[in-house]
């Protein structure tokens, strides 16, 4: 089988995906922990010398403690308001 694993086909969507994960994630009310989103950008400064993140700030971040149904709502979400915008733009 071909090797494709969540490759994006722009990957320059990244950003604005993940900024519509946080939207989406706060409209249900799943909390993403205490470094979630951009709103606890301002307390990772110096969070990659104290090990808490990666040093290069690239990396997933580890979002184990959310359960399968918040993890789920979330996609859901995400998938839900792509397909509406695809939808306005067929329109």
């Amino acid at each position: 089988m071909a090797n494709r694993r969540n490759r994006k086909l722009v990957p320059e969507s990244a950003k604005a995906l993940d900024a519509m994960k946080y939207e989406i994630a706060s409209e249900l009310g799943v909390d993403f922990g205490q470094y979630g989103g951009a709103a606890g950008a301002g307390d990772t400064e110096f969070a990659g010398e104290l090990g808490a993140f990666s040093a290069g700030g690239g990396g997933a971040q580890y979002l184990g403690n959310l359960t399968s149904r918040e993890a789920g709502a979330v996609g859901g979400g995400v998938t839900k308001r792509l397909i509406q915008q695809a939808q306005q733009t067929l329109i």
